[in-house]
């Protein structure tokens, strides 16, 4: 994995700093059927390629960030404040 991460907050910081805490994968309306919701917290596809996860800045800002990054190659691409990434999805 990239042995740096660009905060958004802190600069250029180690890997080491941050914990992964999951992939950010789009919910089911509180109104979907219980077929959705089990795809969604017990059957997911492990796709290559570009993701977005969700890390924590533990040992640093403490701030949410969202990693768009390869899980093949380990390349990130962007990082953004999750805080960020939420106001703008809501638009």
């Amino acid at each position: 994995m990239a042995s740096l991460i660009n905060c958004p907050h802190c600069g250029v910081r180690p890997k080491e700093e941050f914990s992964i805490r999951g992939a950010s994968v789009a919910r089911p309306a509180a109104t979907a059927p219980d077929e959705d919701w089990n795809r969604y917290v017990f059957i997911r596809d492990n796709e290559r390629g570009r993701i977005e996860e969700y890390w924590h800045h533990s040992a640093g800002c403490r701030r949410w960030l969202v990693v768009e990054r390869s899980n093949v190659t380990h390349e990130v691409f962007s990082v953004t404040d999750a805080e960020d990434k939420a106001k703008e999805a809501a638009r």
